[in-house]
C-alpha cells in the first residue's frame, strides 16, 4: 500500500512540473490529469493474501497457501508438507470454518455454478473449488501453482470470490469424475481464506 502511495506522489510530482513549465495548464487540468494516472495505478492494483495449512484426520500435513490477485488473474501458490509419498487432492471448499477434527466443517466442494464435479475446465462441467492434483516427494513435500481469471480476492462476487471459503487436502488422488467429489478420501489439511 505505502509503494501505491509514494508511486502516486511521484506521478502528481512529475506531472504538476511539467504543468508548471506549460503556461497554459490550469490547477484543474492538472489535478484531472493526477486523477486519470492514480487510476491506471489502482487498475493494476495486486491483491495479496497468505494462509496455514493445519492437520486434519490425525494426519502431519501443514503448510501454507498464497493467493495473488492481479489484473484480474488470481495466482495460487501452495507448499505443503508431512503428507505420505504419492498424488494428494487439492479444493476449494465452501465455508472457511476448520474447526472440526476431520475438515468437514468446510462443507463441500466451493460450487457456486452448480456444476458437476470434474476437471478444471472440463466441457461437461467443475466445480470453481476443483484445483485438481499434485505430487508429494519421498519426503512428504509437495508444491502446486494454480491460476485462473475466475477467481477473485475480496471483489464481492459470489460466482468468483475465493473469500470466506477454505483449502483442503485430501490424503487421496482425486478421480476426476466421481460426483461429488472426486473420492479424494479424508481431509488432511485445511485453511480458511479470510482477509
Amino acid at each position: 500500500m505505502k509503494t501505491r502511495y509514494i508511486a502516486i506522489t511521484m506521478i502528481a510530482l512529475a506531472l504538476f512540473a511539467s504543468c508548471k513549465n506549460d503556461t497554459k495548464a490550469t490547477e484543474k487540468e492538472v489535478v484531472e490529469e493526477v486523477k486519470k494516472e492514480i487510476k491506471k495505478v489502482e487498475e493494476v492494483e495486486v491483491k495479496k493474501l497468505k494462509l496455514a495449512l493445519e492437520s486434519k484426520s490425525d494426519s502431519k500435513a501443514t503448510g501454507s497457501v498464497l493467493f495473488e490477485e492481479s489484473n484480474g488473474t488470481v495466482k495460487m501458490i501452495a507448499a505443503i508438507h508431512g503428507l505420505s509419498e504419492g498424488t494428494h487432492a487439492i479444493h476449494i471448499h465452501a465455508k472457511a470454518d476448520c474447526s472440526s477434527d476431520d475438515g468437514k466443517s468446510t462443507g463441500g466442494h466451493w460450487n457456486p455454478t452448480a456444476q458437476p464435479h470434474g476437471a478444471w475446465g472440463a466441457a461437461e462441467g467443475y466445480h470453481k473449488g476443483d484445483i485438481g492434483n499434485f505430487e508429494a516427494d519421498a519426503n512428504g513435500n509437495g508444491t502446486i501453482t494454480f491460476d485462473t481469471d475466475q477467481w477473485c480476492i475480496g471483489c464481492g462476487d459470489e460466482k468468483k470470490d475465493i473469500t470466506g471459503k477454505a483449502i483442503i487436502v485430501h490424503q487421496g488422488t482425486d478421480d476426476l469424475t466421481s460426483q461429488p467429489s472426486g473420492a479424494a478420501g479424508k481431509r488432511i489439511s485445511c485453511g480458511g481464506i479470510i482477509m
